[in-house]
């Protein structure tokens, strides 16, 4: 060990970064798509507008990055409709996602492209199922 985390382990933390990012990342869309979570009563999102293709992508798009099926395509489909977003709704505001209120699009832009770049780690159907396929 040459530090508080074996290396070993990386590949297992990036499945949790999956898993705990599409958890929060689906939440966006339930929240769109059905008005849940919400503090306060609202009507859900039109199902034929940007807003609601962007509930469907993120409410079906996170889950199946939370169970890691498709991942490399779907995040990269992600990737571009966080950057859709933050060009769109927060960039026009200011320049610095800080002052944008565009962190979270940033944040999950980039998340996405990593695990869409580098897969879902070994904690997910795309392993099993690849795992399945490799045979004796």
């Amino acid at each position: 060990m040459t530090g508080p985390i074996p290396a070993r382990w990386a590949p297992y933390l990036l499945s949790v970064l999956r898993i705990a990012a599409a958890f929060s990342f689906m939440t966006h869309g339930t929240q769109k798509l059905f008005a849940v979570p919400v503090n306060e009563l609202r009507a859900p999102v039109p199902l034929a507008s940007l807003v609601g293709l962007a509930g469907v992508l993120e409410t079906f798009g996170g889950f199946l990055l939370l169970v890691g099926l498709f991942t490399r395509p779907v995040a990269f489909v992600l990737a571009g409709e966080m950057a859709v977003a933050y060009f769109l709704r927060h960039a026009p505001r200011s320049l610095w996602p800080i002052l944008n209120g565009g962190e979270l699009a940033t944040l999950f832009c980039f998340v996405w492209l990593y695990v869409g770049t580098v897969g879902p780690g070994p904690w997910s159907v795309d392993s099993l199922r690849r795992r399945a396929g490799a045979g004796p």
